[in-house]
């Protein structure tokens, strides 16, 4: 019986002491924008670890979803800020003429 009580004990201590970490010592998995910005956070420093470590976290097509919504509105908040148009603020950001 008192072996059974120990036991009960120990197991219980062991779960206040990961209640008390909290949710940030915890591990959490990266999402598909958190991927996304680090890749191309990465990719703009030219940081090929980084690029590397982002890669692993989702799957490539989670990571080109990422990355293609976060160029989208990388371009919606350049065109607000420049008062022109996404067309127009794509095409100078791609070094192509005006259309």
């Amino acid at each position: 019986m008192f072996d059974r009580l120990r036991t009960l004990w120990r197991a219980r201590k062991r779960d206040d002491g990961e209640r008390a970490q909290g949710p940030a010592k915890r591990k959490r998995p990266h999402n598909l924008f958190e991927a996304a910005a680090v890749y191309v956070a990465a990719c703009a420093e030219d940081d090929q670890d980084e690029m590397a470590e982002a890669t692993g976290w989702v799957s490539p097509e989670a990571l080109s979803f990422g990355v293609s919504e976060l160029a989208c509105r990388a371009v919606i908040a350049l065109a607000r800020e420049r008062d022109e148009s996404p067309r127009d603020v794509a095409r100078t950001l791609l070094g192509l003429p005006a259309a």
